[in-house]
């Protein structure tokens, strides 16, 4: 099978971007989901998170797009807001040579009525989640009528989420004829219905294998009791170096406590639950993401979407119910070629949770016993000495984004050229969102650049600039 991007029916632009993001060779799922795509056809494609399914369908969705009139012609529904942003990021960076193009995020715990505001401006490209874009659509402020291709991204999860009303009354608003895409980790008896509902002689499409997994990620488990689990997870930490680590917990209560704990052991720790408002979510995950919070703890409802390159680590400070749920939590790391770990923490009587686990993976998991601690010690979690590699990076935040015209060269220039005078290395991560940015420094000069940005300009213009906690 050919994986050269340039062996698509692709539009000269798209094969230019291609090659200018460094994308020269297919992932699996785009080598095998690309063409069904491009050839108008259904597709139901099972493949993990991080396989590069997001450019499986943004670019068909951007082969075929028309720009005029502006009204959407492509649905893309996910799980989560964060999950969405994602996306919508991946296919504005796809679709940068595409003239006028606007994607449109629609997801909760923003103003109904600027998206309102926004959907009558019109937009080519729609993502949301399924109760936000249903309840757009029950309002009347969304017209679905010249939608031609709908794609339902991470499937399993909405389900799991309780999504499956509004996803098919979506489905059932949109007309005919269309092309319909399910992209999903798994695949249970709900989504198979659903699909020989809604898609027309669809083409399957399965990546990734079992044994991929295996050989990507090195699956540990260590016993212990519950007033060791915590000094066991401080273990864990401290025993396999990391850049970031994702920690799961499965109650809210959970994970307030363990960021508390983490924190006072020394950590550089964040946590995300469902009692955020978005803009604290927002701040969570992009200090994530550029390096500033080198751990991050979550639930499952919280932590889906979540996409961090370089993930090294994941622990399951608790077991999650369901097998395929341990699937999505430590398939966030091991991607690229590159090995991840990922720890499991239990006690002896949750021992049967393993062998669902086990069959679902089709091999046992390694046992960890050199991360049981000795009885009784470390039983206060700010006794354990706290890492040697903390956070290198700070986090600024600036109160002008994509609607105020601010680009990351802005951003750039104005903390490396001759007012900011940082060095390019000292600065990271770059993320702009509709009013605000992110901007990742070296935290030996982040004084330095708060107050070139605070007495300078950015595009002749000042903003107010904070440095993130």
């Amino acid at each position: 099978m050919t994986t050269d991007f340039r062996s698509l029916e692709l539009s000269r632009t798209l094969v230019e971007v291609t090659a200018e993001l460094g994308y020269l060779t297919m992932t699996d799922i785009q080598a095998r989901s690309i063409p069904v795509l491009l050839a108008g056809k259904d597709l139901v494609a099972q493949s993990r998170t991080g396989s590069g399914k997001t450019a499986a369908f943004a670019l068909p969705i951007l082969q075929a797009l028309e720009l005029s009139p502006r009204v959407p012609k492509a649905l893309v529904l996910c799980p989560t807001r964060e999950l969405g942003a994602q996306v919508a990021r991946e296919i504005r960076k796809l679709g940068r040579k595409h003239e006028g193009l606007r994607v449109l995020v629609l997801g909760g715990g923003e103003s109904r009525y600027l998206q309102e505001r926004s959907l009558r401006q019109g937009a080519h490209v729609l993502v949301g989640t399924p109760g936000r874009v249903r309840d757009h659509l029950e309002r009347g402020s969304l017209d679905l009528s010249a939608l031609r291709t709908v794609v339902l991204d991470e499937a399993d999860r909405m389900l799991e989420m309780g999504f499956e009303a509004d996803m098919q009354a979506i489905l059932s608003a949109v007309p005919t004829p269309r092309q319909l895409a399910f992209f999903s980790a798994t695949f249970p008896s709900s989504i198979e219905a659903m699909s020989a509902r809604y898609q027309a002689s669809p083409e399957r499409v399965t990546v990734e294998t079992q044994e991929a997994e295996r050989s990507e990620i090195r699956h540990l488990v260590a016993i212990v009791e519950g007033e060791q689990r915590l000094s066991a997870l401080l273990g864990a930490l401290e025993a396999h170096p990391h850049e970031s680590a994702l920690v799961f917990a499965n109650f809210k209560a959970s994970v307030a406590s363990l960021q508390q704990a983490l924190s006072s052991a020394g950590l550089s720790v964040g946590a995300l639950h469902g009692d955020l408002e978005q803009h604290e979510r927002d701040r969570v995950m992009a200090k994530f993401r550029n390096g500033s919070t080198r751990i991050l703890v979550a639930t499952d409802v919280a932590a889906r979407g979540i996409d961090v390159q370089g993930l090294d680590l994941v622990i399951n400070y608790e077991l999650p119910k369901q097998p395929a749920t341990y699937v999505h939590r430590v398939g966030r790391t091991g991607r690229a070629g590159k090995t991840g770990i990922a720890i499991s923490l239990l006690t002896s009587r949750e021992q049967g949770k393993l062998a669902g686990i086990e069959a679902l993976l089709g091999s046992p998991l390694e046992r960890a016993s050199s991360l049981i601690p000795e009885r009784g010690r470390d039983r206060q979690p700010a006794a354990r000495p706290a890492p040697e590699r903390e956070a290198r990076m700070d986090t600024l935040k600036i109160f002008g984004g994509r609607k105020q015209k601010v680009r990351p060269g802005d951003l750039l220039g104005a903390l490396t050229g001759e007012a900011g005078g940082l060095q390019g290395s000292d600065v990271g991560k770059i993320e702009i969102h509709d009013n605000f940015s992110y901007v990742a420094v070296s935290r030996a000069v982040s004084a330095e650049a708060l107050k070139s940005l605070i007495e300078g300009r950015i595009k002749g213009r000042k903003f107010r600039v904070t440095l993130e906690p």
